[in-house]
């Protein structure tokens, strides 16, 4: 075999599905002409390091597990200015990427969506100096999936995410946050923000609306000002629950290029896992910067419903 492919996925991910599937999509890797380097993660941040130490040696890089493990792969391979072909098997508890791009829930029909080799070039963010594959978050509930202990993340799914969101209604934290960008300059106090490329969030589909390309070089910005009165409050919920903005409470909009400045360090989560405290976050679309293997004709079903 002249082609090689580094296979990184973690065991631990989702209910840990992908032990049962890991022979047969080795085979499927084998039988399309793949040498196949395969590697379980035993560590945080141990795909990011694998990555690096594999991209160049390979013709390939596959991963599997949660949104966290592509998150590490994205990352390590924007970091090195590689062009390498990405292809992502979904195997965790909540996969919005995955959802979002339509890919198919069986792992071993997902391996062999990517030996089809079709490219789809996807939009994703650089946060600073870091990467993310589709969400930057502060506030309320941004600290829930990497809080909440992956035991109860595999027994609970999504409820796991809400019943620990719950837990904090009663303790809402606000800060002081300046915005830019060319659609909304304001200066407000915020329980939550997101910089988003996707059709789900936790779980939750359309939380950042319905017109909502992956690759159109923007991302879905959400920004939930404090209450300062139990009818803001309740326009905030009413707002969110029915995934419709007619409130003054929430910034909603898209953009290439955001910045927002905080007064005191603020801390975010990127693609679900903690992205460190921050003073200034400089956010900004890499315009179809991912080089991702997958052929998704709902994608395509998706977009002639909105036409």
């Amino acid at each position: 075999m002249d082609k090689k492919l580094f296979f990184v996925f973690n065991p631990k991910a989702g209910k840990g599905q992908i032990r049962e599937a890991l022979i047969d999509i080795i085979d499927i890797f084998n039988k399309n002409g793949y040498e196949v380097i395969a590697y379980a993660t035993q560590k945080a941040r141990d795909a990011y390091e694998k990555t690096k130490e594999y991209e160049s040696k390979v013709d390939m890089i596959v991963c599997s597990g949660g949104d966290g493990t592509l998150d590490e792969v994205v990352t390590a391979v924007m970091e090195t200015g590689s062009n390498i072909r990405i292809g992502y098997i979904p195997a965790g508890s909540t996969n919005d990427f995955a959802n979002s791009l339509f890919m198919p829930k069986s792992l071993t029909a997902m391996a062999s969506n990517i030996m089809e080799e079709v490219l789809y070039r996807c939009d994703i963010g650089r946060f600073n100096r870091q990467s993310f594959a589709y969400v930057a978050a502060f506030g309320i509930f941004t600290d829930v999936s990497y809080q909440t202990a992956q035991d109860l993340k595999n027994f609970l799914g999504h409820a796991a995410y809400i019943l620990e969101g719950m837990k904090r209604l009663f303790d809402i934290r606000h800060y002081h946050i300046k915005v830019e960008s060319k659609e909304v300059n304001t200066e407000a106090d915020f329980i939550y923000g997101m910089v988003t490329n996707s059709r789900s969030i936790g779980g939750f589909k359309h939380l950042t609306g319905k017109n909502i390309d992956m690759d159109d070089g923007l991302f879905e910005v959400t920004l939930i000002k404090y209450p300062t009165s139990p009818v803001e409050a309740q326009e905030i919920i009413t707002a969110l629950l029915t995934a419709e903005d007619n409130t003054d409470q929430i910034y909603s909009f898209k953009t290439s290029h955001i910045k927002l400045t905080c007064d005191e360090p603020l801390s975010w989560t990127l693609d679900g896992e903690f992205g460190g405290e921050h003073y200034v976050a400089d956010i900004e679309n890499r315009h179809k910067a991912l080089n991702l293997l997958l052929r998704s004709t709902k994608e395509d079903e998706w977009k002639n419903m909105l036409m």
